[in-house]
């Protein structure tokens, strides 16, 4: 009988949830792997965390390291000394890390001072901007790694032009394995072998919050650029209460905690509400976001994996960013970039239904990241390569 290869994965945010949880399931169907899941507590309240292990039918981790939220630093040097006993206790054959956070570097560093072998899913991305604290992430990371999963032509060419060659491979974008099996209207979602009594998706909180379908705007707002500068914030939110239709907006336990710290969240409030179609809400569910995503008119955000899901669901989306990693989404036209420009913002919003016409007469060209195997490629690359 075969041993079981032993990998440890770090994760730690939201996004890295939704990924680990379409590749532990191919880790299960395998048989020749035995993975071990370390949560950092990166992301640590319930609606951020603790849900979507439940939901996404993601076991519950083996460690939970606690960390909480901390200046950069700080919260990555308390990773590495929480990660590091671990490790050497459980004496993986490798770890794997995804994404761009804190918890991907930590991961990765703490992994090879113990000369034990590293893989990186999203390698390869790069927004050019080495004043964001994630680009800075994906570089040492990736120049960590032995094994890079990368989800574009685009990110291998990156690496590339670095000096990366060997151990990278084209799998596909995992966020496209779990839109197209979480992005589903219906369906039986298991947890821990039991149906849920709902399907994967449903218009429920469409309803909740009195929203049309295709007649609403999403908004999500969490990059540090946007905002702890709390002018650049300000413009964006001046800007957001030019819209012209309704809109929700899901609000970052981050972002919330800046808002009543500096800007006196109940006088926000108070003139958000002098716009009665801007709805401010708690994060809502994984589910919930799909949902949201998928009915929306448009999708205004600073996340590059909701700009993703945006196209996967062939939403136009506006990025309240300079540059994006996803120069894909960018190319296809139903990404826009406008930064903190409010006449950009505008004529971009301006442009939606051009911007669908357009959309419609084209092929919808997922191809870009792949087939929705991701997922099944990396287990089998990691069985082989780390046996």
């Amino acid at each position: 009988m075969k041993k079981k290869i032993r990998i440890v994965t770090v994760i730690g945010a939201r996004p890295q949830f939704v990924k680990a949880a379409v590749v532990s399931r191919e880790f299960a169907k395998h048989g020749l792997i035995h993975e071990i899941i370390v949560h950092t507590g990166q992301h640590y309240d319930r609606e951020m965390s603790e849900v979507f292990f439940k939901q996404l039918g993601l076991r519950r981790p083996d460690y939970n390291l606690g960390v909480g939220s901390k200046p950069h630093g700080e919260q990555t040097a308390a990773i590495l000394a929480k990660l590091e006993p671990i490790l050497i206790k459980q004496k993986p054959d490798g770890v794997l890390v995804y994404g761009d956070t804190n918890s991907t570097l930590a991961g990765a560093l703490c992994a090879s001072k113990l000369h034990i072998p590293v893989a990186h899913v999203e390698a390869g991305l790069r927004s050019w901007n080495r004043r964001m604290p994630e680009e800075i992430n994906r570089v040492v990371t990736d120049h960590i790694a032995g094994i890079l999963f990368c989800p574009t032509g685009t990110a291998v060419q990156n690496l590339k032009a670095e000096g990366i060659t060997r151990g990278v491979y084209t799998v596909g974008d995992v966020m496209l394995d779990a839109a197209l099996v979480f992005g589903k209207d219906s369906g039986a979602h298991k947890t821990a072998g039991k149906p849920n009594e709902k399907s994967f998706l449903s218009n429920d909180i469409l309803t909740h919050y009195g929203l049309r379908i295709k007649n609403y705007f999403l908004i999500t707002l969490h990059r540090a650029e946007n905002t702890d500068n709390l002018a650049r914030l300000q413009r964006i939110l001046n800007m957001l209460l030019e819209l012209p239709a309704p809109a929700i907006f899901p609000v970052h336990p981050r972002l919330a905690n800046l808002l009543a710290t500096h800007l006196r969240l109940r006088k926000v409030n108070s003139l958000l509400r002098t716009r009665s179609e801007l709805r401010i809400v708690q994060p809502v569910s994984y589910f919930e976001m799909l949902s949201l995503e998928k009915n929306a008119s448009a999708i205004i955000t600073d996340s590059g994996g909701v700009q993703k899901e945006a196209f996967f669901f062939q939403v136009p989306c506006i990025t309240l960013r300079d540059e994006s990693e996803w120069v894909e989404t960018l190319e296809s036209g139903f990404n826009t970039l406008v930064g903190a420009d409010r006449r950009k913002f505008l004529n971009a919003v301006g442009r939606l239904d051009k911007i669908r016409t357009n959309a419609a007469a084209k092929p919808k060209g997922l191809a870009l990241f792949g087939n929705g195997k991701a997922s099944a490629r990396i287990a089998r690359i990691l069985a082989r390569s780390w046996r």
